[in-house]
């Protein structure tokens, strides 16, 4: 998973929204609960913002130069499929 120490080279800023409580954004949440800490410590300067909401829809959005923004809906994914989501947008 060495993309994963890159994602400042491509990203500048990665945003998750998720509902507290709401079965559909579980995956999200746990995703961010055990991923956040590695993700922050090897991109130190790369923006990772957390928003919680009651009753939004999952979401990740990556904030690329020039103000461009790519937003992915996360419902009904696992945390494998949110990860790959994530690898994918790295790329981008």
């Amino acid at each position: 998973m060495a993309w994963r120490g890159k994602l400042s080279k491509s990203i500048r800023e990665l945003r998750f929204l998720f509902c507290q409580s709401s079965p559909e954004s579980s995956a999200a949440r746990s995703f961010v609960e055990k991923n956040y800490k590695e993700l922050k410590s090897l991109n130190p300067k790369l923006p990772i913002l957390i928003r919680e909401c009651r009753g939004t829809e999952p979401q990740l959005w990556a904030r690329y130069d020039f103000g461009v923004e790519k937003g992915i809906r996360l419902e009904g994914m696992s945390e494998e499929q949110i990860n790959n989501t994530l690898k994918d947008l790295a790329k981008a």
